[in-house]
């Protein structure tokens, strides 16, 4: 499985199951070091800017982004 599938098989969880799941992820984290965990961002960042740049993502709004973080909320 890549990450690609993996990504698309996560985000068809309820919710609920999500956070926990990005809850058990972030704790994972904290075994990383300051410098690794800057070194894997700085990577992230890179690849997403890569992927809008050549078309295969569009950007949303942070409005938009927000109305449904708000959305799912309720």
């Amino acid at each position: 499985m890549n990450l690609a599938q993996l990504e698309a098989e996560i985000f068809s969880l309820p919710l609920q199951d999500r956070a926990a799941l990005a809850q058990r992820l972030l704790l994972s984290l904290e075994e990383v070091s300051e410098s690794e965990f800057e070194q894997f961002w700085g990577e992230e960042s890179a690849r997403r800017v890569a992927e809008y740049d050549a078309g295969k993502v569009q950007s949303v709004p942070g409005s938009a982004v927000a109305e449904k973080a708000r959305a799912l909320l309720r």
